[in-house]
């Protein structure tokens, strides 16, 4: 039931002219709104922010010295045709996302930390559980979500509905900008208000399945800037929000909450520490911290064996079957055993602590498993196809916490407690 179009292609230098009209940002300045006293006030907003909507934006005394002041005072925010399309704004992103039951963001302040190996691969062990699963990839100029799920170079179609997204599995649909280059290899170097604009027709456009999702998790690319404060305003446009405590009483999200992964050196820990800030700030609820790289697990048959120093241009000779055959004669009980070592060094506590420090939970390790590399690269799921490997029971277990704090229920349930 496909129109008679084309797969849907952009250019990276050229972009049709509806979806620049959806680029128009809603908010004054060069920062995008965050979820503060009223939902469009810009992040870097004044102290007691009326709201760029209000009739006394730019006016009110709380607005003196604000960078937005200009834009704000000129009544561009609050006219009634920029009120207008902003509430039909709303409303597509709450039809587009209604039947969702879950949406998890994955966050790291911190680039090359595993963001996308750990999305896919909770998307994939989700899925293989019988999970109605989407993943939504967000990294607008490093899109690695298609290769990891094994749909890199599908093509995304347009039908009546929406968007088709690729699938991986009969419960696993992706959608990512890969699927809309015209080259796979283009870069893509677009400014905030355009990734911005992709990013709200993702969410408006696709369309997830006549049955929904039970679980969408969005793969993000790292920092807090324009992706993450766009995700998260629009989120909060289209699904009821979900509460948290602070001091100042109840704040919410229309995200389910965040998922934020790190490694355990400072170096790492220094800007996740900023995204659960930055999750504090938008009251989006952190559902755990995963200590991603933690220590390279390998089992003893699986090791290579090197004579001589192994530094420098000189590897030495290798000797591994050598060093096998005598473990197989001498100590076969050796071979079935798992040999560990830190590479990145624990700073201090390390993620476990420093979950402590900011009250939310510590979901667990996930060692490097050379079978979890390869099952990305793979696009397959790595618990399935690996089930005995070292970080196989660890991101099993990561899984259950996330089914436990996200439950899905069942139809039949909804139907009862509706009669009731």
């Amino acid at each position: 039931s496909y129109f008679t179009l084309p797969p849907v292609r952009i250019s990276t230098s050229q972009y049709n002219a509806k979806s620049q009209q959806s680029q128009i940002l809603t908010t004054p300045g060069r920062c995008q709104a965050m979820p503060s006293s009223s939902e469009n006030t810009p992040s870097d907003a004044n102290e007691g922010c009326v709201g760029p909507a209000s009739q006394n934006a730019g006016k009110a005394s709380a607005c003196a010295g604000c960078p937005n002041q200009s834009a704000c005072s000129s009544g561009t925010f609050s006219s009634p045709a920029a009120l207008a399309a902003k509430q039909k704004e709303k409303h597509d992103l709450q039809n587009s996302l209604s039947n969702i039951s879950h949406v998890i963001l994955v966050l790291s302040g911190k680039g090359g930390v595993g963001k996308s190996t750990v999305s896919t691969q909770l998307a994939q062990t989700l899925s293989h559980r019988g999970y109605s699963v989407g993943l939504l990839d967000v990294d607008i100029c490093g899109p690695s979500i298609p290769r990891m799920a094994g749909v890199i170079g599908q093509n995304v179609h347009q039908s009546a509905q929406g968007w088709e997204p690729v699938y991986s599995n009969p419960n696993l649909a992706v959608m990512s900008i890969s699927f809309l280059l015209e080259e796979g290899d283009a870069a893509v170097v677009w400014r905030g208000p355009r990734k911005n604009g992709l990013i709200k027709q993702f969410l408006t456009n696709t369309d997830w399945g006549v049955g929904g999702l039970d679980y969408l998790i969005v793969d993000t690319p790292p920092g807090t800037s324009d992706e993450h404060i766009s995700i998260v305003q629009y989120l909060n446009d289209a699904r009821p929000m979900t509460t948290m405590a602070t001091k100042d009483g109840k704040r919410g999200s229309g995200a389910s909450g965040a998922i934020v992964v790190t490694t355990p050196e400072e170096v790492s820990m220094a800007d996740v520490r900023k995204e659960l800030n930055f999750c504090k700030k938008t009251s989006v609820p952190v559902l755990g911290i995963v200590e991603n790289m933690s220590g390279l697990q390998v089992r003893v048959s699986d090791l290579s064996f090197l004579r001589g120093r192994g530094d420098g241009d000189d590897n030495g000779d290798d000797c591994t079957d050598d060093v096998l055959s005598l473990l197989r004669e001498k100590c076969p009980e050796v071979l079935s055993m798992v040999a560990t070592t830190d590479v990145f060094p624990t700073s201090g506590s390390g993620p476990r602590g420093m979950a402590q420090k900011f009250d939310v939970p510590y979901l667990g390790k996930l060692p490097l498993d050379k079978n979890l590399l390869k099952a990305c690269e793979d696009g397959v799921s790595f618990v399935d196809k690996f089930p005995s490997s070292p970080a196989a029971s660890p991101l099993n277990g990561i899984v259950d916490k996330l089914i436990l704090a996200l439950p899905v229920e069942d139809e039949e349930e909804e139907d009862e407690e509706m009669q009731e």
